[in-house]
């Protein structure tokens, strides 16, 4: 016990001694570096303490500027001071210089960044023009007045993860084939009605998808070839009366369309072409005619005949040509008018018997 207590005195006369000829610059160093490392110990999770990039970079400043400040002829730091061994601030310092090193600065040098406009723009025409390469793109930029390097297309689709042209190309879909030909295009199909005394009536409809113009073929309880085949001859001289021309009539697969039926508009230059199993969607627009002549039309109203079916729908008809505009075409009607201009009061017409209104101007 004795010499315990001996040995405590002498140690702490030594530090007295050393204390009282330091700067007080090397004091407040130690004393930081104490403070910090008694927070360190502090931590109650995790056992041993974690300590951040930060952390360490501290311990190391601070432990490099006080053996800056170490008198003595080996200059060696006191490691009574320090929680962690000399080699481990050491390994911590190299990691945190090679961390400075090879860390991706955000600031880097080279080209300035390209306008967000325009940027925008190279997305846009890469999105809707799905062949066209960086080159292409770098092209029709040029059109514009961005005159930009090819190298800097690609720069931009690659940062947005945009594939190169040959994988952005996708199989042609049928949305996008209407689309292109829908002023060629002529769509029919089937649909069947209800009358009052629950008898199943077919209705037979060609649709012009450029113009959205819908021609009645007929309505019959019994669609047999021959009836459908007529139909058929009949809207193809129709057809050569208004001077519409289609390159191709797309059908469903619908066990009612015989094979004279598509004899009749091969004879005509008419390519028939037939929709995938299932896939309503494949014809689209004569989908969408039936909804709304459903809508519209026959889901408020009983019928009780063929002759009655054909009326209403004689009316429905003219009323979706002539007088009902059509978002798809900008608010215009199938069968274009003329906005007038006149200032005379506007009149109501009744269709159907006032199921479907239409207004106009009075005649001056």
């Amino acid at each position: 016990m004795f010499w315990f207590m001996l040995g405590h005195l002498l140690a702490f006369l030594v530090d007295l001694v050393l204390g009282a000829r330091r700067g007080d610059r090397d004091k407040d160093l130690q004393i930081l570096l104490l403070r910090h490392q008694l927070r360190l110990t502090q931590r109650q999770r995790p056992h041993p303490p974690r300590l951040t990039h930060g952390e360490k970079l501290t311990l190391a400043v601070l432990t490099t500027a006080l053996a800056r400040l170490t008198t003595g002829p080996r200059r060696q730091l006191d490691q009574r001071v320090l929680l962690f061994k000399p080699d481990t601030v050491l390994k911590w310092h190299r990691d945190l210089v090679r961390r400075k090193w090879t860390h991706r600065r955000r600031n880097r040098g080279g080209r300035p960044a390209i306008p967000a406009e325009i940027e925008s723009l190279i997305l846009r025409l890469a999105r809707e023009n799905a062949r066209w390469g960086h080159r292409r793109i770098q092209g029709e930029l040029r059109k514009l007045g961005h005159a930009i390097s090819a190298s800097t297309v690609r720069a931009a689709l690659r940062r947005h993860h945009v594939p190169p042209a040959p994988q952005r190309r996708r199989a042609t879909t049928w949305r996008a084939f209407i689309r292109a030909h829908k002023e060629q295009l002529l769509a029919c199909d089937f649909f069947t009605v209800e009358t009052l005394f629950l008898k199943t009536l077919h209705v037979l409809f060609f649709l012009e998808v450029g113009t959205r113009r819908v021609h009645l073929a007929g309505c019959t309880a019994r669609p047999t070839a021959a009836w459908v085949t007529q139909q058929a001859r009949q809207l193809a001289w129709a057809l050569q009366d208004t001077g519409v021309s289609p390159h191709c009539l797309i059908r469903d697969r619908d066990a009612k369309f015989p094979p004279t039926f598509d004899a009749v508009f091969a004879s005509e230059g008419v390519e028939v072409i037939r929709t995938p199993y299932l896939a309503p969607t494949a014809n689209a627009y004569a989908e969408r005619w039936v909804g709304s002549v459903r809508a519209e039309c026959l889901d408020h109203l009983l019928i009780v005949n063929e002759a009655h079916l054909r009326h209403v729908l004689a009316g429905y008809v003219a009323h979706y040509n002539r007088a009902r505009p059509h978002r798809g075409l900008s608010q215009q009607t199938p069968i274009p008018y003329s906005p007038s201009a006149r200032c005379e009061p506007v009149r109501r017409r009744d269709v159907l018997g006032g199921l479907l209104h239409e207004y106009d101007r009075e005649a001056a």
